[in-house]
């Protein structure tokens, strides 16, 4: 006797065995569909978080309404109709940052044809004073903050401890090298 005969023969003489293969072949054929639908909104909702995302950084959608996006207007770019506008709304950008933090600028230095230039972006170097606490502030409002800021270079000179400072109520020297992007006239 073959295994194929014996299968038919079990099969043909009790239904039940038959009635619980077909349930089962029926029940795995309705998961393996469920289970492909619920991949298929997976997908589709992911594909939805990456196009907003996509949108707010090309700044075709307004951010949300967070409490760091709220206060937060502007391009994701520096806007200018010439490199060196550009530049000086990039200086701009940065002493309003550091006045609001209560501190001030010694010199700056903007690049216009330094080596990233050749991609679009516009190079700064201020040094300036503050207080030690407000350098986290400034960090934070110049990378968090429209339009996009890259801090490249940060210098950080803590004055000398004497018997007039001894409270540590010295103001830092600060060397900051920020960059942003210009898209260029359009």
């Amino acid at each position: 006797m073959s295994a194929a005969s014996t299968v038919t023969r079990a099969l043909t003489q009790s239904p039940l065995i038959a009635v619980t293969l077909y349930l089962a072949v029926v029940g795995g054929l309705i998961a393996s569909a469920g289970f492909s639908i619920a991949d298929i909104f997976a997908r589709q909702q992911a594909l939805a978080q990456t196009s907003d995302l996509l949108d707010q950084l090309q700044g075709r959608r307004a951010r949300g309404k967070g409490p760091v996006q709220a206060g937060r207007p502007g391009t994701p770019f520096l806007e200018g109709p010439t490199v060196t506008v550009a530049g000086a709304a990039l200086l701009q950008r940065v002493g309003d940052a550091v006045s609001k933090v209560g501190g001030t600028i010694q010199s700056s230095q903007v690049d216009v044809t330094g080596t990233q230039a050749k991609d679009g972006f516009v190079g700064l170097t201020v040094s300036c004073e503050m207080e030690q606490p407000a350098l986290q502030k400034l960090l934070y409002d110049l990378e968090a903050g429209m339009p996009f800021l890259f801090v490249d270079q940060l210098d950080v000179q803590v004055p000398q401890m004497t018997a007039a400072n001894e409270g540590g109520a010295g103001k830092i020297r600060v060397v900051l090298g920020v960059s942003g992007r210009w898209q260029g006239s359009k």
